[in-house]
């Protein structure tokens, strides 16, 4: 992707709807919940609306898609491509790719999170490919003369059966831009794919490794001046007062003032330092001495927090957020039952970009360049807190290196545009590692008491009860609502086949500002409920995996479970192996892992080998997907084993990866992946895979040692 397009696209597409140039087919959206309509740039004229421009064919065959959501390692920039060149019968290695601006009118949520990129859009993409190529082979077949069920396409070209003759894109985008869009439009079957489901090199890989890729942190534009921020290190504290005159001597500073950033519901206050580089930012940043307010709410430590966490499942019953059959008098009669607690801890998204934006404040707009998982969301926030317009706040797309969740929120943005509305100019504001790593919002740390009975080997009751920070709190959600994600990665046939149960959520609140992080809730519901599961499996004197069978009807379900036992071996273990398991769901894909683990003669255990089955329906890539359930898996291991945000005074602790550390290459065990293949509608892939791997590596750790582990992080030569 070449920076430049970000100018050259605005030209290139106004006058691409006034000529023949170019052929665009994009979606119109109605309005009114009506379906989205295929349409051309001279219907689009027609219905006086703004082109929405997905796919473009210029003379020259040259085919320009825009990918409607951010790159973030997850893989968008390859499957959108895929997705579109399979139906429009081009190689995939001829289509231009470029970022589209942020535009919820033209190309509906670009949101990306919640693993939805792939199942959010693919319908209306193979749809859209299919309906070009279908004009362009109408375009040929009237230009030879010839009816059109003698013409077909393949590798860009429209080719005539009976004769042979062929003609490439280019040659037709001037009559095919004059053609109605068809209404329907017959779509290749899954066996007749030559793209989707192949493992095809990925488009971005060469511009990540020869440097081409522009990231938020490569963006220049003219007159760009540099800033860094002290931040409050407590988001609701304030400035007292500051003294600058060590920063001021250093060379390069231009400028120091106050500055807030909107953070959800309140304002984070911070002394921003302008310069002439980055360098000069910070460290004029480091010559500051600020005085901080931070009275009026409370500055907690993390042991205070899961104190009253574990105080608060004691003595409250919370909200019901599933209820059912009779749970509590089961086990309030019940002569023996399981009563357990989980927790787990609050953790850093760890991207190894760090934030950044730039920004550029003008009389009349707002333009943003940056790494930025939601651009609707940005221009919704910062047109209502700054006044202007929504379209006249433009965001701009670079590749991120690596979100989470993180980069889907507005803070960021927000303080560069306040920076370059106060110096009156274009401005990059660059976070450290260890502003990064401080400031949060964080995942929430949670606790889970969980409590069950077993009668005649089956599940009798099963309650939960979790106390952690609920997000949408912070976003204004209500309060005497439970928590509406508390059963994600909680497969749903559980709720069905077990007739007594009980999932409550404890409101609980703490000054630390908490948000979503990959795959939310699921990953540490996931942890509680699979190793509740397991404990209860026990309890039963049931193999773990048939256990879960047992509850888990579905046929989707019963082959997947049959694939991890095949692939894993789980029936012919030996003794003195350490096996455990645990399926999980969330986005619309479910995921079940099988841990194996062996002791070390130095104490404590090892991870050997992790095997993972997915099912998330259509799939694109399975390059892909085995890059992401490995990427979790890795992700899952540090969040499991190694890090957790840790608070002190109301402040994070560890603020660098000299403390928060992460995996290390030789921490890594070997990681089998398996696809499964069926023609459900497509699910998540970026996300799903974490959940597992934490109750499946304690489960197998418990089957080793006999010693259940119910609190993370901990460390694997402890146990």
């Amino acid at each position: 992707m070449i920076d430049e397009q970000t100018v050259s696209r605005r030209n290139f597409l106004k006058t691409s709807a006034l000529t023949s140039a170019v052929f665009s087919l994009g979606f119109y959206w109605p309005g009114s919940g009506k379906a989205a309509k295929i349409v051309n740039a001279a219907e689009a004229n027609n219905f006086g609306v703004e082109m929405n421009s997905w796919v473009h064919i210029d003379k020259s065959g040259k085919v320009t898609i825009f990918d409607h959501r951010a790159e973030m390692g997850q893989g968008s920039y390859q499957a959108v491509p895929q997705i579109v060149a399979e139906e429009l019968e081009v190689n995939l290695n001829e289509i231009s790719v470029v970022f589209a601006q942020g535009d919820a009118k033209k190309y509906g949520n670009q949101v990306t999170g919640g693993s939805s990129t792939v199942r959010g859009s693919y319908k209306n993409l193979l749809k859209l490919s299919a309906t070009a190529r279908e004009m362009l082979i109408q375009a040929g077949a009237t230009k030879w003369g010839v009816p059109k069920i003698e013409c077909h396409a393949e590798a860009g070209h429209v080719i005539h059966k009976p004769s042979g003759k062929r003609m490439h894109y280019g040659e037709l985008v001037e009559a095919a831009s004059k053609l109605e869009a068809p209404k329907d439009v017959v779509l290749k079957k899954r066996a007749d794919y030559k793209l989707i489901g192949k493992p095809l090199r990925r488009l971005d890989t060469p511009m990540k490794t020869n440097g081409t890729a522009v990231f938020g942190l490569d963006k220049m534009i003219p007159g760009m001046l540099y800033a860094a921020v002290e931040r409050n290190p407590r988001l609701r504290g304030k400035v007292k007062s500051f003294d600058d005159s060590r920063t001021r001597l250093i060379p390069g500073v231009k400028n120091v003032f106050k500055v807030k950033m909107g953070v959800f519901n309140t304002y984070r206050e911070g002394v921003a330092v302008v310069a002439d580089s980055t360098w000069a930012a910070i460290q004029g940043k480091k010559a500051l001495k600020v005085e901080w307010d931070d009275t009026g709410f409370e500055h907690l430590d993390s042991e205070e927090i899961y104190k009253r966490q574990a105080e608060a499942l004691k003595t409250q019953e919370g909200l019901a957020f599933k209820k059912q059959g009779e749970p509590n008098e089961i086990i309030a009669k019940a002569t023996k039952k399981i009563d357990v607690t989980y927790e787990t801890p609050y953790q850093y998204h760890a991207a190894m970009e760090p934030l950044n934006c730039v920004a550029h404040y003008q009389e009349d707009k707002l333009e943003i360049w940056g790494p930025i998982q939601a651009p609707e969301w940005v221009q919704d926030y910062i047109s209502k807190e700054m006044s202007i317009s929504k379209e006249k706040v433009i965001v701009n797309m670079t590749f991120l290196g690596g979100g989470f969740g993180r980069k889907a929120f507005m803070d960021y943005p927000h303080e560069a545009a306040v920076i370059s509305k106060e110096i009156k100019g274009p401005v990059q504001v660059v976070w450290t590692r260890e502003d990064d790593a401080t400031q949060g919002p964080f995942r929430p740390g949670i606790t889970y008491r969980c409590e069950g009975v077993i009668k005649d080997g089956e599940i009798d009751a099963f309650k939960v009860k979790l106390a952690g920070q609920n997000n949408s709190h912070w976003r204004g959600g209500k309060k005497d609502v439970p928590n509406g994600s508390a059963s994600e990665g909680f497969l749903k046939p559980y709720t069905d086949s077990i007739k007594n149960l009980a999932i409550m959520d404890i409101p609980f609140e703490t000054p630390i500002p908490t948000m979503w992080w990959r795959s939310v809730y699921a990953s540490t519901n996931g942890f509680a409920y699979e190793s509740f599961l397991d404990e209860l499996a026990h309890e039963a004197g049931k193999d773990p995996l048939d256990f879960r069978r047992a509850y888990l009807k579905e046929d989707r379900l019963q082959k997947l479970i049959d694939k991890i036992e095949e692939v894993s071996g789980w029936k012919s273990r030996k003794k003195g192996e350490g096996f455990g398991v645990a399926i999980t769901e969330c986005f619309s894909s479910t995921v079940a892992q099988v841990v194996k683990v062996s002791k070390l003669e130095t104490g404590g255990v090892k991870v050997d080998k992790v095997w993972a089955v997915m099912d998330c329906g259509w799939y694109v890539n399975p390059d892909t997907i085995k890059a992401q359930i490995e990427g979790s898996v890795v992700m899952a291991l540090g969040a499991a084993t190694i890090h957790q945000v840790k608070f002190k005074d109301g402040m994070a602790v560890d603020n660098n990866f000299s403390t928060y550390q992460m995996p290390r290459i030789a921490d890594i065990p070997p990681i089998d992946i398996h696809i499964m293949d069926n023609d459900a509608d497509a699910g998540g892939v970026g996300e799903p895979g974490l959940p597992p791997f934490a109750p499946a590596l304690t489960n197998a750790i418990f089957d080793l040692t006999g010693k259940r582990v119910r609190k993370l992080p901990f460390s694997l030569l402890g146990v």
